[in-house]
């Protein structure tokens, strides 16, 4: 059974206000979907792809969030849209990318309250057995005993997304959907992060679909992958299967090799590197038959 269903799925975003041509025409974006359909089983699994491929959107549908102009999207077999909004989070924890919060309430009493009143209700084993319940578990393994007592506003960003990834855990969800929830980490922190998602999805059954940077990560840790085009297409399967030298340069659009050396890169930053290399090329071949 797939946890995820798409149902002759399209949906675009609307046009944005002042955006127009060199006419006056308002723009009209295009479709990041246009009559989708496909099915990915739970697991443990990355998106990865170029900006503006449609990962987002794809987590974002999948969970319920947004509401495509047509078709449907079943999680659990079941239409999570339309689901009141209780049942939609027990069924879909999400983080979305550069969250923020006007809150200032201490770190502690957010993650009691979200462990007690979530799926959970304040009663789950740990993971790995080291502590009484998964609340310790998971601020000893998220790194935030120095910050318990502190109000998410005087939290930097890398200690902002380990709070997200902690409430993620104890809100008890049947699936978590996280859009790039590690961005300002340190590298440690990413792997011992990643390890311990990985071992409570494979203890728990929850479903993980991660969209993540770091191809090395990917590789590393995901069980599948879902590698998404810049033309709307996608693959699926284990990193081995998916992660071709082949399949990433036709994704990315740039030499493999500049994937692997130069992950923090933007893809504008890649895409100008990959230019920068075929005008020296040009240049070179021009010289040479000149000759």
């Amino acid at each position: 059974m797939n946890c995820i269903e798409f149902s002759d799925v399209s949906f675009k975003y609307p046009p944005v206000e002042g955006d127009v041509d060199e006419n006056g025409r308002q723009i009209e974006p295009s479709f990041v979907f246009d009559h989708f359909t496909g099915g990915i089983p739970a697991g443990f699994t990355s998106l990865i792809g170029p900006n503006g491929s449609g990962k987002s959107t794809f987590l974002l549908l999948a969970s319920g969030r947004l509401c495509p102009q047509n078709g449907k999207c079943r999680l659990f077999e079941q239409d999570i849209l339309h689901l009141p909004e209780e049942q939609k989070n027990l069924l879909a924890s999400v983080i979305y990318q550069n969250m923020e919060f006007e809150s200032n309430d201490k770190v502690y009493a957010l993650l009691q309250f979200v462990y007690e009143h979530g799926a959970l209700k304040g009663n789950a084993q740990s993971v790995r057995g080291k502590e009484k319940d998964l609340l310790a578990e998971v601020i000893e393994v998220f790194e935030l005993g120095g910050v318990l007592q502190h109000g998410l506003k005087e939290l930097s960003k890398g200690e902002i997304q380990r709070v997200l990834l902690a409430f993620s855990l104890l809100y008890g969800s049947a699936s978590v959907f996280m859009d790039e929830p590690m961005f300002a980490m340190e590298p440690t922190q990413k792997e011992n992060s990643l390890a311990y998602l990985k071992e409570y999805a494979a203890k728990t059954n929850v479903a993980f679909f991660i969209s993540m940077h770091e191809l090395d990560l990917t590789r590393k840790y995901a069980e599948n992958v879902i590698l998404f085009y810049p033309n709307r297409d996608m693959d699926y399967g284990t990193p081995e299967e998916v992660m071709t030298d082949e399949a990433l340069e036709k994704a990315y659009g740039v030499p493999v090799s500049m994937l692997k050396n130069g992950e923090d890169m933007t893809r504008e930053e890649l895409v100008q590197s990959a230019d920068a290399i075929l005008a020296m090329q040009n240049a070179e071949s021009s010289a040479e038959q000149k000759k």
